[in-house]
């Protein structure tokens, strides 16, 4: 598990702003410095890995006022001159998650249909059956078994494939893709942006064999809606094509194997969960709000105008990143946020975003992960580690906090 003993401490008055992201302690827990930066400094300027300067914003309210607040524009964070994270990475300027409204309003409207409760709720069948499959086969290959390459890796990639109708035997490229471009190591850059543009290809190609034979799925919508109606740009659909595939598998496959861990370091959560299979809605969103998304904790915004944000001056052109990692452990919205506790109403946590850019596909993570971890621990209830936690092996360099692997045995 990452470690380090050293946490970033705020610059002398004067002196260039602390690094970020900061050092983590845990990798199934925020910085330590957010906690402090909530008390003293909720809106504070660093040095990105970039080397450009920007805000971030810890405080639960002063996220949630980002997110909701035009003023803070995601298109304007994927101009040339834009404020970056990483060096030599660019925003997609056609993808949903970096539109601003009324074209951002307008792909939502499109693909909303698709993600209704009351469809996701029709995947519930089709979701439990990849789930009893994946674990059937762990149970016959025996312990010790592997979560993340049995279970929480295969089941997300299989969900979004399903639904965009990609066929079966593409599915590993569509992960490997996915994995290599949430990679930030500068050696891998180019590598990243080759997995991309692989991805982007295919779908390319997959839209070009989908007008010759139309199918009843998401990508059939998507077609519609650009070649009847001519409401969507052949980049726009492409590229929200490959953001589902990307979002719909990283982030879940990584929730899941995290929270299965969780879970396992909280034997007396554990055993309620367990005891009340009921509890696997308030268990998921407490998972949810207790593990830490991405190791930047939030995607970069630009301010278009001058705006107020807990009590500091950020100017048209800066960049801001809303935490969402610290806003989750905020102590005036939780009593004792760093306490795992599936019993709480965890309420309105920013895991998925919040405002206009609140995560289209939250219902369908929120379902993969009630029904894998439900399932996992009813088929095989002696589930525990294989290893001692300290030999977990974690990925390197990579955007959200993740397992290579995690042993278990029953």
């Amino acid at each position: 598990m990452a470690r380090t003993d050293e946490v970033a401490r705020p610059a002398e008055e004067g002196g260039a702003p602390p690094r970020f992201p900061f050092p983590i302690t845990s990798a199934l827990d925020p910085s330590p410095e957010y906690a402090r930066l909530r008390t003293e400094k909720p809106v504070s300027r660093v040095t990105l890995p970039s080397g450009d300067i920007a805000w971030v914003v810890t405080r639960y309210e002063d996220v949630r006022f980002v997110f909701n607040d035009a003023r803070f524009s995601r298109q304007a964070a994927t101009r040339p001159e834009a404020p970056k994270l990483m060096p030599g990475v660019e925003g997609d300027p056609d993808s949903i998650v970096s539109k601003d409204a009324p074209d951002h309003t307008r792909l939502r409207r499109l693909v909303a249909p698709a993600f209704t409760v009351r469809r996701i709720e029709g995947m519930r069948q089709g979701i439990q059956t990849t789930v009893d499959g994946l674990l059937d086969a762990m149970e016959q290959a025996g312990a010790p078994g592997d979560v993340v390459s049995l279970l929480s890796a295969p089941l997300p990639i299989i969900t979004i494939c399903d639904l965009l109708g990609v066929p079966a035997s593409d599915r590993d490229r569509f992960r490997e893709w996915s994995d290599m471009m949430f990679r930030t190591s500068p050696d891998e850059l180019e590598s990243a942006v080759a997995a991309r543009n692989a991805l982007i290809g295919y779908l390319a190609a997959m839209v070009q064999e989908r007008r010759a034979e139309p199918a009843d799925d998401l990508l059939g919508v998507l077609i519609a809606a650009r070649d009847n109606d001519d409401r969507l740009s052949e980049r726009e659909l492409v590229s929200f094509a490959g953001g589902l595939i990307v979002a719909g598998y990283e982030t879940t496959a990584n929730r899941l194997a995290n929270a299965v861990l969780v879970l396992l370091r909280n034997p007396g959560q554990l055993e309620a969960l367990r005891a009340d299979p009921e509890l696997i809605g308030d268990a998921v969103e407490e998972l949810l709000r207790f593990i830490p998304g991405g190791a930047a904790g939030g995607l970069m915004r630009v301010a278009v105008e001058d705006v107020e944000v807990g009590g500091e001056l950020i100017k048209a052109g800066d960049g801001v990143i809303a935490i969402t990692n610290s806003a989750n452990r905020d102590e005036a919205v939780w009593e004792d946020p760093d306490r795992f506790d599936i019993t709480r109403k965890p309420g309105s946590h920013t895991s998925f975003g919040h405002g206009i850019h609140h995560c289209v596909g939250a219902q369908l993570a929120r379902l993969e992960l009630q029904i894998g971890i439900a399932t996992l621990l009813r088929r095989f209830p002696g589930l525990r580690l294989a290893v001692p936690e300290t030999e977990l092996p974690w990925k390197k360099n990579v955007v959200i906090h993740s397992l290579e692997a995690l042993p278990v045995a029953w």
